[in-house]
């Protein structure tokens, strides 16, 4: 299943759970005497999903330190066929993903310290293609999987994957860059 094909299915659900916190809104709204634009509300509740971002080295005073994205994990392709490895430096090669990766993180200069890790309730894999190489993890902390260390300046594909093949589960993923 694509990311797309994900995607789909989670804006499916999603919408329908959307739709029901917008009826309530409304419902309280006009149990109160006010008006609730249905737009305004639902796209509170609307996160964007996998994310691309562009990330530099340096930051402003008034930016964050971490950087978060979401999507979906799983799949369908082994993700040791995508990493074309068994294990890594970083970990073992487990789990399914899509085809395509679910990001592409895009760093404009090089990293001595960046942290990324997958935060999910269920049990996650990761898989990173960059410069430099290909990495691999699945339990960096507990079920989720990250990886630390220094990164070069360029583009990343980014594979999050779910241990059970064709399992599919929301996650959140935090980039952060070290002091």
């Amino acid at each position: 299943m694509s990311s797309i094909t994900k995607l789909n299915q989670f804006n499916s659900i999603r919408l329908a759970k959307d739709a029901l916190r917008v009826t309530m809104l409304a419902a309280i709204a006009i149990a109160v005497g006010e008006f609730v634009n249905p737009n305004v509300a639902f796209s509170q509740f609307s996160p964007p999903i996998f994310e691309s971002p562009v990330i530099s080295p340096f930051r402003s005073p008034n930016t964050s330190n971490t950087t978060v994205i979401r999507g979906i994990s799983g799949g369908e392709i082994a993700a040791r066929n995508v990493a074309n490895l068994v294990d890594s430096p970083t970990g073992p090669c487990v789990g399914f993903v899509d085809h395509e990766p679910d990001h592409i993180v895009t760093l404009t200069g090089f990293f001595n310290s960046l942290d990324i890790q997958v935060q999910s309730s269920a049990d996650t894999t990761i898989v990173i293609k960059g410069p430099g190489g290909t990495w691999c993890n699945d339990d960096y902390q507990n079920k989720n999987p990250g990886i630390a260390g220094q990164w070069l300046e360029g583009a990343y594909q980014i594979w999050v994957g779910s241990y059970e093949k064709n399992q599919y589960h929301p996650y959140t993923m935090q980039i952060t860059r070290g002091n």
